[in-house]
């Protein structure tokens, strides 16, 4: 037997002596947004700068449900508790995974009992709660919130009647035929869920938006909190005395926030309806566009900052606000960062409200449209600098090729330009950054340590023309009456010659005739299908209109008595349009789609780099273009950066310290979710959903989860 070495010996006995190694603990990715604070961040370092390259697809997971004729998307980001994610498919169904497997452990299906799947839009998470052996997964699929048993996926009879609360109930006024879902998983405070809702926004009828708080256990209504004010309610005379029983909008679509330790809940809100006309609503328009403090527990008021006064270019608030901790003048402050479509970032002190920096009403110009009564000034920040550009110039205009340069800038000479805030207008508006951002709903991610804030955004120019419904002679058939209909209720998505949009993500409905019957598309006006969501709030009259103009019927007299649409909002707009060059590439000289690193304590931007490419508009670019982008970045204590979000269909991982590209790799679809990282047995992964579906790109099913390889 050989001897050790007394040295060695003692070591060997000491090592004996010692407790057996703890397994390594999992890190979950346990909300949306990372945390309570939406922060987007992860303690994770095993994956860092020096091993980034060597990811591999560690699972894939075929979660089904894509409808590539209606061009179906995947925004979700999972979440992940102990060992098990969560997360929807495109046709909303609720699944969990074995999270370091791909396993699937159960499916929940909201329209298996025959349920119809209409109006579905789309779904960007879960939530989920605990208390004890009680574990519920809590999803919205249309306008029905769900409560799920974690376990199995079985819905929790005692929640709600059979597991299941209608978000048509609870909002004040009969909103049954109205467009009412919530897309983004709400949060949790205690025993509450705090829940916000997406509405239409066009100009024919929407519900409010106001924010509802249910009971986790049994689903019943906790709190209402109106953002259109009602009578006596602080707010209320910021708005026309009748607003409360017409106006819609005013919602919580994009995220929420909470700071537990002091009971708050944070909601960004978006604008009033109709987005880009407000004759019938003068006024500021509380609680519209607004970062809403509110006592999680009670609904109450605490403090709100108004960031778009009477909104009229869609500014929605389009991402969670994220809860922050920055030095600021020498002192530890706790605020709350909040970016926007304009590319502009707020910071708020968090109890009160007060800007960390100074805020400028700047005056803005007056609109041209009969009835209009545009705000005079809007709040600008000072500091940070924006991160997306505010103007669209002449001197902007892409120079990719002489004939592009020259086609954009006839366009451009013809339509107005050339400072933010300028009011919709016939002759058509450039809206830059346009109307989905700057930052988007994928929202920003903070490292407290380095104190700095990350945001995707794009720099797309998109052109807002307005247009009269009513303009023509008067309507003396069916059909139209019809072509009044459809211009106040369709035409902002399938255009006012019915020719859907240039990318394809609105169909046109020329020679529908040829594809559908009547009694169809009847049913999907009626019921919605897919992401067009339903118009159930048509009369049978205006409906048969509607269909009747669609179909060409054009000597067909108007039915005794009539029934001509409401025309209170007399204007609509000619659809959602982005400013392309005769060759689909932007009008504007890249970068078109950024990331950038933006220091909350000072004020400044510490770096930014384009994010994505287009190469085949590169030229003589030698550097990425950069590209559209949609979802949002994750950051981890590795040093990095995750972010799919591109039209070019790809993965990346950035350098968090310096903006620099570590790592990219394919996608089975464009990844327009944000991802999310976590650890099961010491071995971290990351995750996205490649959905596709935006931006012309193809629709996919696919969650991928990256990881080191295994030892």
């Amino acid at each position: 037997m050989t001897k050790l070495r007394p040295t060695l010996l003692v070591l060997a006995l000491a090592a004996a002596s010692l407790p057996a190694a703890e397994p390594p603990r999992d890190v979950e990715w346990r909300t949306h947004g990372g945390d309570a604070g939406h922060r987007q961040y992860s303690p994770l370092a095993q994956i860092d700068r020096t091993n980034v390259g060597r990811l591999t697809v560690a699972w894939t997971y075929h979660a089904g449900g894509v409808d590539p004729g209606n061009r179906s998307q995947i925004q979700c980001q999972p979440i992940v508790v102990g060992s098990v994610l969560y997360a929807t498919s495109a046709a909303l169904t609720v699944f969990a995974l074995d999270a370091a497997t791909g396993r699937e452990l159960w499916t929940f299906d909201p329209f298996a009992a025959g349920a119809q799947p209409s109006s579905l839009g789309v779904n960007r998470g879960v939530t989920y709660w605990e208390d004890g052996d009680d574990r519920r997964i809590l999803v919205t699929a249309g306008h029905t919130l769900y409560a799920l048993d974690a376990r199995s996926g079985r819905p929790i009879p005692t929640f709600g009647r059979g597991g299941a609360v209608s978000l048509l109930e609870g909002l004040g006024r009969d909103v049954s035929s109205l467009y009412v879902l919530s897309n983004t998983p709400g949060a949790i405070y205690k025993d509450l869920l705090i829940l916000g809702t997406r509405v239409s926004e066009g100009p024919g009828a929407s519900a409010p938006g106001h924010v509802r708080a249910y009971g986790v256990r049994s689903g019943a209504l906790a709190w209402v909190f109106h953002t259109i004010p009602h009578p006596g309610e602080p707010g209320h005379e910021t708005w026309p005395e009748d607003a409360w029983t017409r106006v819609g909008g005013a919602n919580a679509w994009s995220g929420i926030s909470v700071d537990e330790a002091r009971g708050l809940v944070f909601l960004p809100t978006g604008s009033a309806a109709f987005d880009f006309w407000g004759g019938n609503r003068k006024g500021a328009n509380l609680y519209a566009n607004c970062v809403l403090v509110l006592d999680a527990a009670t609904g109450r008021r605490v403090w709100h900052y108004q960031l778009v006064h009477h909104d009229l270019w869609d500014r929605d608030l389009p991402a969670a606000p994220v809860l922050v901790t920055v030095t600021h003048e020498g002192k530890r402050v706790d605020a709350v960062a909040q970016v926007t479509k304009t590319g502009h970032t707020f910071l708020l002190e968090r109890e009160t409200g007060r800007p960390l920096f100074a805020v400028e009403e700047r005056p803005v110009p007056a609109s041209l449209l009969r009835g209009e009564a545009a705000w005079p000034t809007q709040p600008v920040p000072l500091k940070p600098p924006p991160f997306a550009r505010q103007a669209l110039t002449e001197a902007l205009l892409t120079a990719r090729t002489p004939a592009a340069h020259a086609a954009v800038r006839k366009r451009f000479r013809g339509v107005r330009s050339g400072r933010p805030f300028i009011p919709p207008s016939k002759e058509g508006t450039v809206i830059f950054p346009g109307f989905d951002g700057g930052a988007e709903w994928g929202g920003a991610a903070f490292d407290e340590e380095t104190g700095l804030l990350y945001v995707n955004a794009n720099e797309m120019p998109w052109i807002l023309t307005m247009v009269d419904i009513a303009r023509g002679p008067a309507p003396n058939t069916t059909a139209a009456q019809g072509r009044l209909v459809y211009r106040q209720n369709c035409a902002a998505c399938h255009g006012l010659t019915r020719r859907g949009d240039p990318q394809g993500q609105y169909p046109g409905l020329v020679g529908l005739a040829q594809k559908r019957s009547r009694a169809d598309v009847s049913r999907i006006i009626a019921q919605g299908k897919g992401v067009m969501p339903s118009f159930g709030m048509l009369s049978e009259g205006r409906r048969a209109a509607l269909v009747a103009y669609l179909f060409g019927d054009a000597t067909q007299p108007p039915a005794p008595g009539g029934d001509p649409p409401d025309l209170t909002v007399p204007f609509t707009h000619t659809g959602y349009n982005r400013f392309l060059d005769p060759d689909g590439f932007p009008a504007v000289k890249p970068p078109w789609g950024t990331l950038t690193a933006i220091d909350l304590g000072a004020g400044t931007i510490a770096w930014t780099t384009p994010l994505g490419d287009v190469p085949a508009a590169r030229g003589a670019l030698t550097h990425p273009t950069g590209s559209e982008n949609y979802g949002g970045v994750i950051a981890t204590a590795g040093g990095l950066l995750f972010v799919g979000a591109t039209k070019d269909e790809k993965f990346r991982a950035f350098d968090k310290a310096t903006g620099a590209l570590l790592w990219e790799t394919g996608l089975p679809a464009g990844g327009y979710a944000s991802p999310s990282t976590y650890s099961v047995g010491g071995r971290q992964f990351v995750v996205i959903a490649a959905g596709g579906g935006k931006m012309g790109t193809k629709s996919g099913d696919t969650y991928v989860a990256f990881a080191l390889p295994a030892r």
